[in-house]
C-alpha cells in the first residue's frame, strides 16, 4: 500500500509557472502525474521511472518537467508557460512494475488531487 498526497496547485495567468509536489509514504519505482479537466477523461501528463527515466504527453513536452527526490519520496512537476488548456485537477499516481504507461487503470494508488487554474 502506498499513500500519495499532492500540493502546490493554484491560480496563475497564462505564461506563468507552478510547481506541484507529491509526497509518497514510501519509495515507489513508478510514479506519474495525471490531470482531469471538467467534462473530460483523466489523461496522463508525465511519468517518472526509477532513477530518472521520464515520459511526457505531447501537449506538455518542452513546458513541463517531472523530477523526483528519492531521498524524500517526493515527485515534482514543474510547469512553465502555462496555458488555459492546462486548467485541470492534477493527480499524482503510483504503480508497481516498470511499464511507462499512461493507462489510468494500470495505476494502483492515487492522491486526492490539486487544482490548477490558468486564466487568459
Amino acid at each position: 500500500e502506498v499513500e500519495v498526497e499532492e500540493s502546490g496547485g493554484g491560480s496563475v495567468q497564462a505564461g506563468g509557472s507552478l510547481r506541484l509536489s507529491c509526497v509518497a509514504s514510501k519509495f515507489t519505482y513508478n510514479m506519474a502525474w495525471f490531470r482531469q479537466a471538467p467534462g473530460k477523461e483523466r489523461e496522463g501528463v508525465a511519468i517518472h521511472l526509477g532513477y530518472g527515466l521520464t515520459r511526457y504527453a505531447e501537449s506538455v513536452k518542452d513546458r513541463f518537467t517531472i523530477s523526483k527526490d528519492n531521498g524524500k519520496n517526493t515527485l515534482y512537476l514543474q510547469m512553465n508557460n502555462l496555458e488555459p488548456d492546462d486548467t485541470a485537477m492534477y493527480y499524482c499516481a503510483a504503480r508497481f512494475g516498470s511499464a511507462m504507461t499512461f493507462a489510468v487503470e494500470e495505476y494502483d494508488f492515487w492522491g486526492q488531487g490539486t487544482q490548477v487554474t490558468v486564466s487568459s
